[in-house]
């Protein structure tokens, strides 16, 4: 009698698996699965942020006699404290969270008016800086999560009456301009940018009629081309820009977009190797700060750069997902524009130093020097993490269901 053999099932290669894998992440909207995905995303970025700025930070620091420790170990320390605000909001209900728009509105436009004060400080040509007893802080950082929670709070409650224009445009629109108009005073057009990017996302995802929304998306256009026109080194920057290469230009403005081009060219696919780059050696004016992507493409080669890039894409995909399916119009709004800040954020960098866009000083999210950078884009994660939450209390999706009333 013969038997019927089994046949072998067939034997999927190491790219097959993870194509399947790939493929299921893709397809899976479990928020409480995408969640791990975003935490360990965020955590390898600020590790390799860690190694770059050490190895960024090291020749300048050498060169002035300061040690060459003392900026990572600093970053290394706000990265933790960052870490750890993070993680801390990921565990408060959604309830608390929105209670802390006021307060942080409040408390971030205080800040921002203390800084034209005897406790301001101007730091390469901003001033938007506060030094209290040696301690200093950024507060524009922070202004961007504050207006963030702050509009998500208002136009969660307003759900039922943002189809009139005046609505959806206040108080959201007097108080952005205010921020707006109190972040460009102090000279910092970057920042100012990304906050218009920031109130733009927030009214998009907020759900106002597109409409109003054009209108104020222009308006914003409009500013964003005064405050170039208005000022010499602005518009200078502007003109290197678009004569980038010139010999006219490699010694001036142009001189630290020209030698971040020179840097990216060199790091061939995989890198000069990690601590190895040239272009750090003064030739890149503050390498660890805005400009860190190019020593870290000269370093990593574009092995590096396309692992980064890749990153970003990830969080980005990760936090969209978690966000598909909630019916929470506060969750919807503070994911969104948090991630909407972060990725373009990182989008604006990456195109500056890369010659696709003038230069206008906007640090790369997780990865450049600067602690209140760094803690206010951990605790917007932190944020993302506790309002996309699946068992959430009852309470907290019935107060974005909550009528508002009409003034």
């Amino acid at each position: 009698m013969m038997t019927a053999t089994k046949k072998p099932l067939p034997h999927k290669t190491l790219p097959g698996r993870w194509s399947g894998r790939i493929r299921g992440w893709l397809a899976d909207e479990s928020a409480d699965r995408q969640r791990p995905v975003i935490l360990a995303v965020v955590l390898t970025l600020a590790a390799i942020g860690l190694v770059e700025v050490a190895s960024a930070s090291s020749v300048e620091s050498v060169a002035s006699g300061v040690n060459p420790y003392d900026l990572p170990l600093k970053q290394g320390m706000w990265t933790l404290a960052g870490v750890v605000i993070m993680l801390v909001l990921a565990g408060l209900p959604v309830r608390y969270i929105r209670k802390l728009a006021w307060p942080m509105l409040i408390a971030a436009t205080i800040a921002l008016v203390l800084v034209f004060t005897p406790l301001g400080m101007t730091v390469n040509g901003n001033r938007n800086w506060l030094n209290v007893g040696g301690f200093t802080a950024q507060p524009s950082e922070f202004a961007k999560l504050a207006l963030i929670v702050w509009a998500a709070a208002v136009l969660s409650r307003k759900q039922k009456l943002l189809g009139q224009w005046k609505h959806a445009v206040i108080p959201l629109l007097p108080v952005g301009a205010v921020i707006m108009a109190l972040v460009a005073l102090g000279h910092d057009l970057g920042t100012t940018l990304i906050i218009m990017m920031i109130l733009a996302a927030t009214l998009f995802y907020g759900g106002i009629p597109m409409k109003v929304f054009g209108v104020a998306a222009a308006a914003c256009a409009v500013a964003a081309l005064v405050l170039a026109a208005t000022s010499g080194n602005r518009m200078g920057r502007i003109f290197s820009w678009l004569g980038m290469g010139s010999t006219e230009d490699s010694q001036g403005l142009g001189y630290q977009a020209l030698n971040g081009q020179y840097a990216l060219a060199s790091g061939g696919w995989f890198g000069v190797g990690l601590g190895q780059s040239r272009q750090k050696w003064n030739w890149i004016p503050e390498a660890h700060n805005d400009f860190i992507f190019t020593i870290l493409g000269e370093e990593l080669g574009l092995a590096g750069t396309l692992l980064v890039l890749g990153l970003f894409a990830i969080l980005a995909v990760a936090v969209f997902k978690t966000i598909a399916r909630t019916r929470d119009a506060f969750a919807r709004i503070v994911s969104c524009s948090v991630i909407t800040w972060i990725i373009g954020q990182a989008i604006i960098n990456i195109a500056m130093v890369s010659g696709l866009l003038p230069v206008i000083g906007v640090p790369l999210p997780f990865i450049s020097y600067g602690g209140s950078a760094m803690v206010s884009s951990l605790a917007g994660i932190g944020m993302i993490l506790a309002v996309t939450r699946t068992n959430q209390n009852a309470e907290d999706a019935r107060m974005s269901r909550q009528p508002a009333r009409s003034s």
